[in-house]
């Protein structure tokens, strides 16, 4: 999960997750709660929890995983729809045919990407959890398209390589969430250009 205040003061809650009272308490000391982004149709689990709490928060999910989101949650509308801010905004990302998206939020000290399923930045992990991580979906070892992103939300390999590589001149570019799941503050224009670099 990752929460972003808008210049507006409102608060944004990406893909939202069931969370101990006292964190949502923090999460909700931020400012009011107005916009609920779902970000692609299988991380929706938690989001008709949040949709219920928060039921003046508009939803929000990339446009082709609208329909599986409705199934579960009210959608106010899709990426294109979400409300203008020289702070935050979101937008598809090219190569998954609008399955999935990403967020950027500019600050004063740089700017911030976010990401969801398109790319995973894990560790290796031992046993047989981590024997399938690493063998099976190709998940894990450090920032990549892992294999359950090719199959879930990459429709254009080639495309999506290219989004990679503009984004990647992001200026003054300085950190890439991502919720699987370490943030990444080392060089974050090059990690996106040696992930392009793996599908191009």
């Amino acid at each position: 999960m990752t929460i972003v205040r808008r210049a507006d003061g409102a608060v944004v809650v990406h893909n939202g997750i069931a969370v101990e009272p006292a964190v949502l308490a923090r999460v909700e000391a931020l400012g009011p709660i107005a916009a609920i982004i779902v970000p692609n149709g299988y991380h929706r689990i938690d989001a008709p929890a949040f949709a219920e709490r928060y039921p003046d928060a508009k939803v929000f999910c990339p446009s082709a995983a609208r329909t599986k989101v409705e199934e579960v949650v009210r959608v106010d509308g899709t990426y294109a729809d979400f409300p203008s801010d020289p702070r935050v905004r979101f937008e598809e990302l090219d190569g998954t045919a609008g399955a999935e998206g990403f967020g950027i939020v500019h600050e004063a000290e740089g700017a911030t990407l976010i990401f969801n399923d398109a790319i995973f930045n894990m560790p290796h992990v031992p046993g047989i959890k981590g024997f399938v991580l690493k063998y099976v979906t190709a998940s894990t070892g450090g920032p990549r398209a892992s294999r359950v992103a090719a199959f879930a939300v990459l429709k254009d390999k080639r495309a999506f390589s290219r989004h990679l590589e503009r984004l990647s001149t992001t200026e003054n570019l300085r950190r890439i969430i991502v919720s699987h799941h370490e943030t990444n503050t080392e060089a974050p224009a090059d990690v996106l250009r040696a992930v392009a670099a793996t599908l191009a």
